[in-house]
């Protein structure tokens, strides 16, 4: 299931070519190390995000998150990747196409935002929906899952819900996460939020 990352990018736009580390605001060199800071700094977002949540209107607001989680590391933090990311032989969303997927979402959400907000399954139902199509996006080099796992969470509070998706030591949690996004399994990914949603 740990598939690796596969990226067209001839002219190296994100990563040092010698080292195939990201570029990033603090040049740190190490692969090890860039994951070390690039959490701690991420886990830092997430808190303000806790007491200070940004209101979802749309793919906009996808992008709002992730340039809050990513823009002490990364000075793409926030904007659409512009090379081709695949996993384990299946392509993520065409680059070429982002601004027909940044309309299916923002459809996805108005549908969302008119579910009453006691009507669990059927918003279940809309947030896999929604993790679906966004994962299949994937619209970030770097990130992607971090981004709309706080994305969905801030969905679910906005109806009175409380979702985590990332539960700590939690491995079913996790694999079933995983297997629903990477097989692009609604019915997995809709049980699974079903479960997690709690008041």
């Amino acid at each position: 299931m740990n598939n690796p990352y596969s990226y067209i990018d001839p002219d190296y736009s994100y990563a040092d070519p010698q080292t195939g580390v990201l570029r990033n605001l603090a040049d740190i060199p190490d692969a090890e190390a860039l994951v070390f800071a690039e959490s701690g700094a991420v886990a830092k977002r997430l808190k303000e995000l806790e007491t200070a949540p940004i209101k979802i209107v749309g793919i906009a607001s996808l992008f709002e998150i992730h340039q809050k989680l990513f823009s002490d590391i990364y000075a793409w933090a926030g904007k659409a990747r512009t090379v081709e990311i695949s996993k384990g032989g299946r392509q993520f969303f065409p680059t070429s196409r982002f601004e027909t997927a940044f309309c299916h979402i923002d459809t996805l959400v108005k549908e969302y935002q008119r579910i009453d907000c006691a009507q669990k399954k059927d918003l279940a139902n809309k947030l896999a929906e929604l993790l679906d199509a966004i994962n299949f996006l994937h619209p970030f080099r770097e990130g992607n899952g971090r981004t709309q796992r706080e994305f969905l969470r801030l969905l679910a509070r906005e109806k009175g819900w409380i979702l985590n998706l990332n539960p700590p030591d939690n491995a079913d949690v996790y694999h079933r996460y995983m297997s629903g996004t990477i097989d692009g399994d609604v019915e997995i990914l809709s049980k699974l939020i079903f479960e997690l949603l709690t008041k």
